[in-house]
């Protein structure tokens, strides 16, 4: 008889991965923590190193239970944000102490904690229940919060190049913002900067006429670029925003008129657009302005939405079940590495509470690792429950 896979403590785990300072892109240890979590279990992990050029290294990790389909994938990461002064923390930001039932350390809410209650989940499942008719695996990047440059995408690349499939995700985001139950996120608005410069001619303010000042334009092109409101949001989205994030002139004289003038801003933009047809928009803005001017554009990610369904019902039945909350379907927030595996099966976020993360003491309750482990365990089981039988024709099941 085959022994049944060793229990997992969701909260010790959850400790030794913050007790790894694994500030992008630095992995110190975090990876080896989880796969040796993970093989006892039965996981084949693959290491996966990538590097592009005049970027830093990164260390990523796929595991998998199975080879069948289908395949439900949980995608995280175990990079984490600096601590700032770790004098200014109640505890050491990387030893992982519990006081008063909160376990403190940088990453712990932002999200090794989801990431070590994934692992124990699928844990306790096999030991209750045996593997799944079908595969579990998890993708964890060490660039999540760096330029997501060598992290999930190239994952999912080499994945593709291997011929295996995701069938459904869940990304352990801390995507509560009070208490566990409140929120499951279904979709995520996409981001552009952009990048103005508008130029002119340096002259002496007493003599304007032998200038040609570009801050008058530049003022008119951000005016105009803020008049209106982009969008009024829909059924699943808040409106879309502008935000005007610096203007530059560099000018330490109040006798020059500059030879320039830059500004920066940033969209969050819904489902009714996309980065190139903002692009578009914005050029047609400047345009009708006129003048000299240079534009530079950076796209985070589109945005999406993983239409409310099958695996949103899954999860929020789990969430209900476990917490008493039936849980909202949101599309807020910033952007995360859901907007890469969105292109290759459906995908939803829910981890723990956020109200801590990337702050000083950030912690997570010690009460909602072990729940939210109970969650995700109840999801495993829902993915992999034989669908009902269709009832024969003439209304006898």
């Amino acid at each position: 008889m085959t022994a049944a896979p060793a229990a997992l403590d969701p909260v010790a785990l959850t400790q030794a991965l913050v007790r790894c300072p694994s500030v992008t892109p630095a992995d110190a240890g975090a990876l080896d923590v989880l796969r040796d979590a993970l093989e006892p279990l039965g996981f084949v992990c693959h290491r996966l190193r990538f590097e592009e050029e005049g970027t830093a290294p990164v260390d990523n990790l796929y595991a998998r239970l199975g080879t069948r389909g289908p395949n439900l994938c949980f995608a995280g990461h175990t990079d984490v944000v600096p601590p700032g002064d770790p004098a200014a923390w109640a505890a050491d930001p990387f030893a992982g102490a519990i006081v008063d039932g909160r376990l403190y350390g940088r990453g712990a809410s932002d999200m090794k904690a989801a990431v070590a209650a994934f692992a124990a989940a699928v844990a306790r499942r096999l030991r209750r229940a045996g593997p799944p008719p079908g595969s579990i695996s998890l993708l964890i990047t060490g660039d999540e919060e760096g330029p997501a440059v060598n992290g999930t995408r190239k994952v999912l690349d080499w994945l593709a190049d291997r011929g295996e499939v995701l069938d459904a995700c869940i990304v352990g985001e801390p995507t509560n913002p009070n208490y566990l139950g409140e929120m499951i996120k279904v979709g995520r608005r996409g981001s552009i900067t952009g990048y103005l410069t508008v130029y002119g001619t340096q002259g002496h303010v007493a003599y304007p006429h032998l200038a040609d000042n570009p801050l008058p334009r530049l003022v008119r092109m951000l005016a105009a670029l803020t008049a209106e409101p982009l969008d009024r949001g829909n059924a699943h989205f808040q409106p879309s925003t502008l935000a005007i994030t610096t203007i530059d002139v560099g000018n330490p004289a109040d006798n020059v008129i500059p030879a320039r003038g830059s500004a920066s801003f940033n969209i969050r933009f819904n489902d009714e657009h996309t980065s190139d047809g903002l692009k578009d928009w914005i050029r047609r803005t400047c345009d009708a302005v006129g003048g000299d001017y240079e534009l530079r554009f950076r796209v985070s990610g589109e945005s999406f939405l993983t239409p409310p369904g099958r695996l949103s019902d899954l999860v929020a039945d789990a969430v209900e079940r476990v917490t008493g909350h039936r849980p909202e379907l949101s599309t807020t927030g910033g952007t995360s590495d859901a907007r890469f595996i969105k292109s290759h099966c459906p995908v939803v976020e829910f981890g723990i509470v956020g109200q801590t993360m990337h702050k000083v003491d950030e912690h997570v309750a010690v009460d909602d690792v072990e729940r939210l482990t109970g969650i995700y365990e109840a999801v495993i089981d829902g993915f992999f429950a034989p669908a009902p039988s269709p009832a024969k024709e003439g209304g006898a099941a």
